[in-house]
């Protein structure tokens, strides 16, 4: 009888210890992953967040990042109320990488590539965020699909022009991030990493980003460099609300970059974040976010009218 009270205790011990890890993935989890084919066949990884029912944003990161970056919108917020799509770049991250060159060279490939996300995720009508090399991958977008298909636009301390004016002593680091030398890649790619933020991140954080920054290629960075972008008569056709947001001490993307992006777009709001670097979404997340909240809910609701 005791052992069989034993054994029933143990069962049960065994049960709640099952039941409580479960829990406690669940909740470290708080993501749909989706598993996305590009037309060119590249498999990209991707994840939905929030509210399944709200308003659709789609966030896309910049050069050499990953969907961590948006790690202070997913879980913030933000969740309760808009349904958010991230995802890893081709190159980047838990996606595929393949090394031909000319995967990276061709708008198409970026174009479609947010297209499959889309039409993977079932987004009907979302905002478009992009970082940094994410606004020229919006870019893509726009040139080989149109606007017809989202609600709007948030460029992220972007460039929507191909000016040596615009850029910061900052990109000096990046052809030595192409370097196939391991030591010296990983210390241009820290001092890449350092350059994007006025506000320094923690320590725990710059290792968690050297850490997913390391796992770009050096081809696929070699790869992404040298796109020529200029859009000046798609944008002053453009229709879709924007907003430009961009940090004042940007040392890569100049705030010039942000003043000509608003300026060309009719009716573009500029947001510009003073005493902030490269990553506003990341130095300053409680404005960042509640700018992107406003935003999207005033793109939704002119949607509506027209």
């Amino acid at each position: 009888m005791r052992t069989t009270a034993v054994l029933r205790g143990f069962g049960q011990a065994t049960v709640l210890i099952a039941a409580l890890a479960a829990s406690a993935a669940a909740q470290e989890r708080k993501y749909k992953p989706l598993s996305v084919k590009t037309p060119d066949g590249v498999t990209i990884a991707a994840q939905e967040w929030g509210n399944p029912n709200g308003p659709e944003i789609l966030f896309i990161h910049g050069f050499s990042q990953a969907w961590l970056s948006w790690a202070r919108q997913v879980n913030s917020d933000l969740a309760n109320e808009f349904r958010m799509v991230t995802y890893d770049l081709r190159g980047h991250g838990n996606s595929d990488k393949p090394l031909e060159p000319q995967r990276y060279k061709e708008a198409k490939y970026w174009a479609d590539e947010v297209q499959a996300i889309i039409n993977a995720a079932g987004l009907k009508r979302p905002v478009l965020v992009g970082w940094s090399y994410g606004g020229r991958v919006i870019a893509d977008y726009l040139s080989v699909h149109g606007s017809a298909r989202l609600a709007g636009i948030n460029y992220v301390d972007a460039v929507s022009k191909s000016d040596p004016s615009h850029f910061g002593d900052g990109i000096k680091a990046l052809p030595l991030m192409a370097s196939e030398d391991l030591a010296t890649n990983i210390a241009a790619t820290r001092q890449f990493l350092h350059s994007c933020f006025e506000k320094q991140p923690t320590a725990d954080d710059f290792e968690t980003m050297l850490g997913f920054n390391m796992m770009v290629p050096p081809k696929v960075r070699a790869a992404m460099g040298g796109r020529q972008l200029n859009q000046e008569d798609l944008l002053k056709r453009m229709k879709l609300p924007v907003l430009v947001t961009h940090g004042e001490k940007d040392r890569l993307v100049l705030v010039a970059a942000a003043k000509y992006t608003a300026a060309t777009i009719p009716g573009a709001k500029l947001s510009v974040y003073p005493g902030v670097g490269h990553a506003p979404f990341y130095e300053d997340a409680a404005r960042f976010n509640a700018e992107l909240a406003a935003f999207v809910r005033e793109a939704n609701k002119a949607h509506s009218r027209n």
